[in-house]
């Protein structure tokens, strides 16, 4: 997803020093924001790495889950990924390893929908840090699921990155092969040193009766219709060169994306990151600026808030994570700090915020959703 400058920052969320983190709170923003009280609770646990969440239509809430990586690899024969995540290691059709879709009551009760789907892991030199299941969407009353660590250059062989459909007792049916596309229509402005073959699918929603799958190695916004047609939406690279776009959201017609951004020193001191919009024409408008390490976007009572996976540019940092409420082009409140590397937000239909924390650098079934009430 981004530069690996950073390896041993990342190194030290697989060594663990994430694990025991403290309850949220509501605190200030290094951009400036100012404080909010909010109700923060966990609302469900046992996850795998947690990562997109969607309230379906029975009002139960589904969590995609990255799984806990895989120990195949495919060196030697296919294109592996470049710079330090490679080569990528991963498991398909594992139970155990594999990564999950879970849905949660509105109790909090968590079952496994479906289980065994691709999950892979960098190279340990990266920290061993796990893809999977990467976000899940409904069209009506089906969901879909967005695959993010298959593909041969993530040790999947035989499984690509793409769009699935969800059908009953756990099965579930490829509709559109991700990696494929991307090979046969590649981006204007691919960067070599962070290049993916098979992309770093990150974000997925549904809008209308299609889905809009976005990567954010590759910086590209897709259309994919249930039937499997794929269309570019977006070239983002061609726009924004290599920005990391990782957060995507819909709000009365008119999509907006945030980015995660590179890490390292060139990434400066300040918080830097952006939100955009898309304009006609496939035209890109800037929206906010001041936040980090965006990856969640949510409109609630026609605000738009953001998911920092971390607030400290330059790297993640255990313990950083924050719900901002975006106004005028920056951030001005933040609604929930002391986030565990979350990894998405969504808002339910009781009103509150639902969070993906410890969405990754953590243990078997240590990943947990929050709920956060303004």
């Amino acid at each position: 997803m981004k530069r690996t400058t950073l390896a041993a920052a990342t190194l030290a969320v697989a060594a663990g020093l994430v694990a025991g983190g403290g309850a949220a709170s509501a605190a200030g923003h290094a951009g400036g924001a100012g404080t909010h009280s909010a109700h923060v609770s966990v609302f469900a646990t046992g996850f795998n790495n947690p990562r997109g969440l969607v309230f379906g239509p029975n009002g139960d809430l589904y969590v995609a889950e990255g799984g806990l990586g895989g120990s195949h690899s495919t060196v030697g024969k296919c294109r592996q990924a470049s710079g330090a995540a490679a080569p990528y290691t991963g498991s398909s059709g594992n139970p155990v390893l594999g990564g999950r879709i879970s849905r949660v009551t509105p109790a909090g009760v968590r079952s496994v929908v479906v289980r065994g789907l691709p999950s892979s892991q960098t190279a340990p030199a990266l920290g061993s840090l796990v893809s999977g299941v990467s976000s899940v969407a409904f069209v009506g009353h089906h969901l879909y699921a967005l695959l993010a660590g298959a593909g041969c250059s993530h040790g999947v062989p035989n499984v690509p990155n793409g769009v699935i459909r969800v059908g009953h007792h756990g099965n579930w049916s490829l509709i559109a092969n991700l990696s494929r596309f991307q090979r046969t229509h590649p981006v204007a402005q691919p960067d070599a040193d962070d290049f993916e073959p098979d992309g770093t699918w990150f974000s997925m929603i549904a809008v209308g009766r299609a889905l809009y799958p976005m990567d954010s190695n590759h910086g590209e916004l897709d259309r994919v219709t249930p039937n499997g047609r794929i269309h570019r939406v977006l070239d983002i690279s061609a726009r924004l060169g290599h920005v990391v776009p990782t957060a995507l959201v819909n709000h009365h017609g008119r999509f907006s994306f945030g980015n995660l951004g590179l890490f390292g020193a060139a990434d400066g001191t300040t918080p830097n990151e952006h939100v955009w919009d898309i304009t006609g024409r496939g035209h890109v408008k800037g929206r906010a600026s001041g936040i980090e390490q965006v990856l969640g976007l949510a409109f609630r009572q026609g605000r738009l808030y953001a998911l920092e996976m971390s607030t400290t540019p330059g790297g993640p940092t255990p313990g950083t994570g924050a719900l901002v409420r975006l106004h005028d082009g920056r951030p001005v409140q933040t609604i929930a700090s002391g986030l565990d590397f979350p990894t998405g937000v969504t808002v339910g239909p009781d009103g509150a915020f639902y969070v993906s924390d410890r969405g990754f650098g953590f243990g078997a079934g240590q990943g947990r959703i929050l709920r956060i009430v303004p």
